[in-house]
């Protein structure tokens, strides 16, 4: 597993940027985003994940690839429905796995093209695709291709971590987010990825 090539640099200048997330950055030394480079992966799993915990997500992901063996478009696409229902997936989110299966199945989308294009277009493609919203867009941009500066204001533990860290009442708004999230451009994956840590036992991947 290698970390990103701006992994480092963007650890220097947020620590020297601001010092309460510098912190949070010292208490981890070892760890760092990693991609798993295959985007069926990834976005199959930020389905999974989408409005529960990192731990729930977890356990549901584990028994998921226990039952189905290899995450395969055509693998997630055969398997039956109550297979499916068993492991803890909602009907929702059963959907949108096979809808998600079925585009790249199709080719309606093609991963492979989206490593040169812009964040904004990418996520305009993809959430064409239904049950992929802009959160889950974003985790791909983030766990996939590895892109240095997105900030999902929409999720939760993200804001819990900024609240956490500066000491703030829960929830602040999108707009306050996105506000203090200046601070830390153009390393806001990077300043995501750590706020999430601060919050988890195990480190957050898609």
């Amino acid at each position: 597993m290698k970390k990103p090539i701006f992994w480092e640099q963007a650890k220097s200048d947020l620590s020297y940027k601001d010092k309460a997330l510098g912190k949070i950055i010292r208490n981890y030394p070892k760890d760092f985003l990693f991609s798993k480079s295959d985007p069926f992966y990834t976005l199959a799993r930020s389905i999974v994940g989408q409005q529960i915990s990192v731990t729930a997500a977890q356990a549901v992901w584990d028994r998921l690839e226990k039952k189905v063996k290899s995450i395969k478009p055509k693998n997630i696409y055969k398997t039956h429905y109550m297979t499916l229902k068993s492991i803890g997936l909602s009907r929702q989110k059963i959907k949108y796995l096979k809808s998600l299966s079925n585009a790249i199945i199709n080719k309606d989308i093609k991963p492979e093209k989206w490593k040169n294009m812009e964040d904004n277009l990418i996520i305009e493609e993809l959430v064409k695709i239904k049950g992929i919203g802009k959160w889950t867009a974003e985790m791909y941009l983030i766990f996939n291709l590895c892109r240095p500066d997105i900030f999902p204001a929409d999720d939760l533990g993200l804001i819990k971590g900024i609240c956490k860290c500066y000491n703030l009442n829960y929830p602040i708004t999108k707009d306050h987010a996105i506000k203090l999230s200046l601070k830390w451009k153009p390393w806001r994956s990077v300043a995501t990825w750590y706020f999430w840590r601060s919050l988890d036992p195990i480190p957050v991947e898609y």
